[in-house]
């Protein structure tokens, strides 16, 4: 089996905005009071003005975190474990309810497409109060492999 060479590309942000476009899982890195990390495995996206955007709710550490300090990380990760990766650093932007329904409407569009009722959508997300994170890049790694070994088998006597 021939080994996966680890990969760094350097891209452009429309090129990094055209990663991330169709890759929805995430951790964003935010910082405790303290100034130790905390991070939260999420779902992102890419909205209109070229931020990536996610969804949560007001009471969460990592929307409290933003708020206090908006220095944070998002990483970027594919579907796929051995597949491309990429860290984003940026400044983040925490929208409450009500100013959050139609940036969620809009995140909500660009990753999953026309919903079926988008009133009772909207209805939905000022019920449960949700917010929207908007992370604006600033500097962003390569898009990186790993180079994992396709297959870790265990070894045999």
């Amino acid at each position: 089996m021939a080994p996966n060479i680890a990969t760094n590309t350097r891209v452009s942000l429309d090129e990094l905005l055209d990663f991330v476009r169709p890759r929805h899982r995430a951790i964003l890195l935010t910082r405790r009071a303290d100034g130790s990390p905390q991070g939260s495995p999420l779902t992102c996206g890419v909205d209109d003005s070229g931020r990536i955007v996610v969804s949560t709710y007001p009471d969460r550490a990592k929307t409290r975190n933003a708020k206090r300090d908006p220095r944070v990380s998002l990483i970027v990760l594919s579907d796929d474990w051995n597949g491309p990766w990429v860290q984003i650093d940026g400044t983040a932007e925490v929208v409450d309810t009500p100013d959050s329904v139609e940036p969620l409407v809009e995140y909500y569009r660009n990753i999953a497409g026309e919903h079926p009722d988008w009133d009772e959508y909207r209805e939905a997300m000022v019920k449960q109060g949700k917010s929207i994170i908007r992370v604006t890049p600033e500097r962003w790694g390569p898009v990186a492999t790993g180079g994992f070994p396709a297959r870790l088998a265990p070894q045999g006597d």
